[in-house]
């Protein structure tokens, strides 16, 4: 994942409205958002129902909930230069925390702890009682989230690149309505628009990746936008998750599929 886009605790009908891109090579294998039926990895944990897309080549996610009301989410930190082969995938990290029964911030002081074996990322988790927690190994501080808009791309929690910043000021008109349309959610993420080059980042990948990775929605012949979701927790307890994804045809994007699963939590 490598844009989340979130109003959290501010609105009164959803107590969460979350937009995220996924960007990743398209030739790296995935499967649709779908149900889980299966144990965690994580020793002595409970059988799991997880709804989330999956990393074929990791075995993790990079996004999902449970039917309990657990939610992760997690994005890459953009430092090549930092980066190790051979470090453990990330997407566990999400897959790890939803088939366990820590709270969010006791999960994160236990992630925290082995944080230097993974390459940068960026953690989000929570669970129905409303906690949710925001982690970097790259700084030492775990956070419990106010009540708010937030960003997330390849950098810190609301760090204020162009499209964290584009991103934001169009949930906040989307949140201004009483009822949230999924759909205009996505059309928020679909935004191709690039900023002026005196706007970028410079995160080590050179400004022609620079240029290729600064719109909210990524496309590139090998890399790009692979899904767009969207997910709703309503204050009564009910459950909207979408998902577009998106495959390469050349110089060219389609849209492959949308699923939409619903439900209450247990």
């Amino acid at each position: 994942m490598c844009l989340i886009l979130f109003l959290y605790e501010a609105h009164p009908e959803y107590r969460l409205i979350l937009g995220a891109n996924r960007d990743e090579f398209y030739e790296r294998p995935t499967a649709p958002l779908s149900y889980w039926h299966e144990r965690s990895a994580v020793r002595g944990a409970a059988m799991a129902t997880i709804l989330a897309g999956r990393d074929l080549r990791g075995g993790g996610t990079w996004m999902g909930v449970t039917c309990t009301g657990r939610f992760a989410a997690l994005t890459n930190f953009r430092d090549p230069s930092a980066n190790r082969s051979g470090a453990p995938s990330r997407g566990a990290l999400v897959r790890d925390f939803l088939g366990v029964r820590e709270l969010p911030l006791a999960y994160a002081e236990r992630i925290a702890r082995a944080g230097t074996a993974y390459n940068g990322f960026n953690l989000l988790v929570g669970d129905r009682r409303g906690a949710l927690c925001y982690y970097s190994n790259r700084k030492p501080e775990i956070h419990p989230l106010k009540p708010g808009i937030h960003g997330l791309s390849n950098r810190f929690l609301d760090s204020p690149w162009p499209k964290v910043a584009r991103g934001k000021k169009a949930l906040e008109r989307v949140g201004s309505n009483r009822r949230i349309d999924p759909e205009a959610v996505l059309e928020i993420l679909a935004d191709r628009v690039r900023p002026p080059e005196d706007l970028l980042p410079d995160t080590g990948v050179g400004l022609e990746w620079e240029r290729i990775l600064s719109p909210v929605f990524i496309t590139s012949p090998t890399y790009g936008t692979r899904s767009s979701s969207v997910l709703l927790v309503g204050r009564d307890g009910k459950v909207h998750f979408v998902e577009r994804t998106f495959i390469s045809e050349g110089d060219a994007v389609r849209v492959e599929g949308t699923r939409r699963f619903q439900f209450a939590i247990r």
